[in-house]
């Protein structure tokens, strides 16, 4: 039995880019009935293999597009790869977009209990959980607002404060720190450092290279699609600093 918590084996995913543009749902079924829908096959993902283990921290690096999110989401269960196979053991946290899980017309605190729910928590856990959630959000003065007219810096306190109030075996974060005021990504680093110490693997995701050192010991490049470096993160992050 391996003692790894992650385990990325081979793993590649393709999506299917439509050419034509199809006005409706019933015109897309009309084409694909005929096998008159063209596409082209894109490789978000190729052959990427790599492991993790209990309290190990990993910084995803890379350009825009390189794969990055779609990496994170196969982690998270959010999509299942083309091929290959990935296991993640224990309970996840995933904070992969930015109002993902939040019923816009909902409040803050009906969203907080909606969001409780998604990651397994029970409603008498989330009422012990809540005042925590509230004081470290800093969003006493917006609870009995609709989310729909919180800003991205306020999405980000909520979404934080949500899925770090308890102590999940893997947290996921892509980069969800990068908005918001510096004294926040300070709170949300320094409660990330709290996690690790406890046990937590975390999978981060930043274009801040000094982020990714602060918080990782290891780092993976991706380029394009594929694993360009794995290992220790100093090494992966001054050579992807000088490509």
């Amino acid at each position: 039995m391996s003692d790894n918590i992650i385990e990325v084996e081979n793993v590649s995913m393709r999506f299917n880019l439509y050419k034509e543009k199809v006005d409706s749902i019933k015109e897309y079924f009309i084409k694909l009935a005929k096998g008159t829908l063209h596409y082209e096959e894109f490789w978000a993902l190729r052959d990427i293999s790599f492991s993790l283990g209990k309290g190990d921290s990993l910084g995803l690096v890379g350009r825009n597009g390189s794969g990055k999110s779609t990496l994170l989401k196969l982690l998270a269960g959010v999509m299942k790869a083309t091929s290959g196979s990935v296991r993640v053991g224990g309970s996840v946290a995933p904070l992969i977009e930015l109002g993902a899980g939040f019923d816009m017309d909902l409040t803050a605190k009906e969203n907080i209990y909606l969001n409780g729910a998604v990651l397994g928590y029970s409603k008498k856990e989330m009422d012990g959980h809540f005042d925590k959630i509230v004081e470290f959000s800093e969003l006493e003065e917006f609870l009995d607002v609709p989310v729909k007219n919180f800003s991205s810096g306020m999405f980000a306190r909520l979404g934080f404060s949500i899925a770090t109030v308890g102590v999940p075996d893997v947290f996921i974060v892509d980069e969800i720190l990068a908005v918001g005021d510096f004294k926040f990504q300070e709170k949300c680093q320094d409660r990330i450092q709290s996690m690790l110490k406890g046990g937590t693997t975390l999978l981060f995701v930043s274009h801040s290279a000094e982020q990714v050192m602060e918080l990782c010991t290891k780092a993976l490049w991706l380029d394009g699609g594929k694993m360009k470096m794995f290992g220790e993160v100093s090494h992966v992050c001054e050579a992807y600093a000088n490509s």
